[in-house]
């Protein structure tokens, strides 16, 4: 069972870090030229549709191309008031590090464009509704004791050994999470651990609209990140049966909500309040891949009926 789980962790840690290796250490080079700069100027005069300044444009391009540390450091580098922080997280907590977990998702056979599509609405939606709904957070926010400073980079070479040691570490640490936990979820299923937790998760994966058989995909996801949990399901596909439509619903499920520990938690030094932005990370999760199984079950049911119906009439 050892030998087969680090196997599986071995080649899907060679399937992702094929694509997370290239895009991290391309979006790094690209923080040092002027191109991303470039991008946060021409989406600045949006900014004041969801109650931003035209600056924050910078961290919400910055965390969206790279990750949420990368967009919480350029946060730092400007004064924002707690409104304008907490709706830049809500913001990058729905939609970050979109390259490499949209080309990700696409392993599992998820189209990049829904992936994506789905994380830039729902970033934009709940920004604009909480700019109307909330009327205080004037104060200036108090960031904490995390380091604004960037140690300077010199000439291209240095920025190209940056961004190579930037990407060789994301594997290392990817081949650290992945590779253990496929010799864990070894054991899980030929001990028949994996049924036992299905059936326990099995009335919120029924809430969900899926299958039980998406319960540890679903925990993964939700605890250790959108690309280690789309590394399991690449394994559950194969071995567990989960459905396409299953898929889907679980990967929406988890592009709005996945490490939600982390994710929350590394808001606290910017001085906002973290526990809305988990419940509305959560319930949103829910009430959107929720109503999304609803109508596609429910279109499911009626091709059956159609089918069987048509079936019959050519019988007689």
């Amino acid at each position: 069972m050892i030998q087969r789980g680090l196997k599986q962790g071995a080649l899907l840690t060679w399937t992702l870090g094929k694509v997370i290796f290239p895009i991290t250490l391309l979006i790094t080079i690209l923080r040092y030229t002027p191109f991303l700069q470039w991008i946060a100027d021409l989406l600045a005069p949006m900014m004041k549709w969801i109650g931003l300044p035209g600056e924050a444009a910078v961290p919400l391009v910055i965390g969206n191309a790279l990750n949420l540390y990368a967009g919480i450091g350029a946060i730092l580098s400007f004064e924002f008031t707690v409104k304008e922080v907490f709706l830049m997280a809500i913001m990058l907590s729905f939609s970050h590090n979109l390259f490499v977990e949209s080309v990700v998702a696409t392993r599992v056979g998820i189209s990049w464009w829904i992936v994506v599509g789905v994380r830039v609405a729902l970033a934009i939606g709940s920004a604009f509704v909480i700019n109307l709904v909330w009327k205080g957070g004037s104060e200036f926010a108090q960031y904490g004791m995390i380091s604004k400073s960037e140690q300077a980079r010199e000439g291209w070479f240095d920025i190209f050994l940056q961004g190579f040691q930037t990407a060789s570490m994301a594997i290392i640490q990817l081949a650290a999470i992945v590779i253990p936990l496929m010799v864990f979820m070894q054991f899980f299923r030929e001990l028949g651990w994996m049924n036992k937790m299905s059936e326990w998760l099995s009335p919120f994966t029924k809430l969900l609209g899926m299958d039980k058989n998406t319960s540890m995909t679903l925990v993964a996801g939700l605890t250790i990140g959108l690309a280690y949990g789309a590394g399991l399901m690449i394994q559950a596909v194969k071995e567990d049966g989960v459905s396409k439509k299953d898929m889907y619903l679980a990967f929406i499920f988890l592009v709005s909500c996945h490490a939600v520990v982390e994710d929350t938690l590394v808001f606290i030094p910017l001085g906002i309040p973290v526990w809305p932005l988990l419940i509305i990370r959560v319930t949103t999760a829910i009430i959107l891949t929720a109503g999304i199984a609803f109508v596609w079950n429910r279109n499911i049911r009626r091709q059956r009926k159609e089918q069987l119906h048509d079936h019959s009439y050519d019988t007689i």
